[in-house]
């Protein structure tokens, strides 16, 4: 073929058959020619060694394809890197369309059931651990700007802390209230039913009593709280990460922990013990009118075998733990949404995480708590 210039063209290098030079254009414009270049050169990939592009001329997507097709996607790869002159467009274009040609890995090899099972617990104690060192250094965080804003009471955001204390607190109250009547009643139904076959229908107002006192009163405040509180938290802050208003504070100067988190962190600690302490009213009442409907017991004996076998010790144990829940529910729920990224679809996934997170946090501290109660006796 003749060697015009303005032509795509290639030659072998005298001396040397596993050595090809590549001049011309190669562009769509003589796709015809290159494609009668390709099919005379149809076994050469398999066997060159070196090509030499420093007299390629122009190149359009179509020429690289072709190019590719001769040379082989490594080779092709290989030649663009050699070339110290280059145009970096073009040595990028030929290396997206090798990369793009590149043969498929091979198939993953079938592995045992006990290897796959071992590998996705390695996973998901990863991601554990990448969650947990996330939620202690938001804590830290959270802790720094407490304790700076404490002793700066020009920094206090009074405002945004009563209206969270509106929405996390007051809006909650029916929800917690008459779930909490149901479970009382609930469980003075099964304990009347178990403990009349042993003549001791008496002590249902104890087991009413101490389960919501010292468990069930805080415990599903706080669940109803993470379900609730936190999937709102998350969902909040995710929707202003996902619109760039978070960035928009920062560029004011402001800082989002102080305006978004802090005040959240506050209402919901002073939200609990009051959700906390109506839920353990809601129980005892709904378990006292079972005892009066079912029992036979008034309202009057319900209180006075409060009085007298119910120490003040196991409301103080319950209570304690409401401020701890509420501040880990708020933290996790806050730093649920600074890790959306985008996205709506960002945004849900992280409002269910913050839900769940939450509801396992929860029940692993009140088991613990639960243990240290036991083993100190109280």
């Amino acid at each position: 073929m003749p060697a015009l210039p303005e032509n795509p063209f290639l030659s072998h290098c005298p001396g040397d058959a596993l050595h090809l030079v590549i001049t011309g254009d190669w562009t769509l414009q003589y796709y015809s020619e290159l494609r009668q270049l390709i099919a005379g050169h149809g076994g050469a990939k398999t066997a060159l060694m070196r090509a030499d592009l420093s007299g390629l001329g122009e190149l359009d997507t179509a020429g690289g394809q072709l190019l590719a097709e001769l040379l082989g996607s490594e080779l092709l790869e290989t030649a663009a890197e050699q070339q110290p002159n280059m145009p970096e467009e073009r040595r990028i274009l030929l290396r997206r369309i090798a990369r793009s040609l590149a043969p498929e890995s091979a198939p993953r090899p079938p592995g045992n059931a006990l290897g796959d099972m071992l590998a996705q617990v390695g996973k998901s104690m990863l991601l554990f651990w990448e969650h947990l060192i996330s939620l202690l250094g938001f804590i830290g965080l959270t802790l720094a700007g407490l304790a700076r804003n404490l002793l700066q009471p020009g920094n206090w955001r009074i405002t945004a802390v009563v209206a969270q204390i509106e929405q996390t607190a007051l809006n909650a109250v029916p929800i917690v209230a008459l779930l909490s009547f149901m479970v009382g009643a609930v469980i003075a139904f099964l304990g009347a039913t178990v403990l009349a076959e042993f003549g001791a229908s008496i002590f249902t107002v104890d087991l009413v009593a101490f389960s919501f006192l010292r468990e069930f009163g805080v415990l599903l405040t706080a669940i109803l709280m993470a379900g609730r509180t936190a999937s709102a938290f998350t969902a909040q802050i995710g929707s202003m990460k996902a619109n760039e208003e978070i960035d928009a504070i920062r560029a004011l100067g402001l800082n989002p922990l102080d305006l978004l988190v802090i005040p959240r962190v506050l209402a919901l600690l002073v939200a609990m013990p009051a959700l906390t302490f109506i839920a353990i009213l809601s129980g005892l009442f709904g378990g006292g009118m079972v005892c009066a409907l079912a029992l036979d017991i008034s309202p009057t004996m319900f209180i006075g075998i409060l009085q007298q076998n119910v120490d003040m010790q196991h409301f103080v144990l319950g209570m304690a733990k409401a401020p701890v829940f509420a501040f880990l529910i708020a933290i996790i729920g806050c730093l649920e949404g600074f890790k959306v990224s985008g996205s709506a679809e960002s945004v849900g996934e992280h409002t269910t995480s913050a839900v769940v997170q939450c509801i396992f946090v929860v029940i692993l501290v009140d088991a613990m708590a639960a243990l240290f109660y036991m083993e100190m006796g109280w």
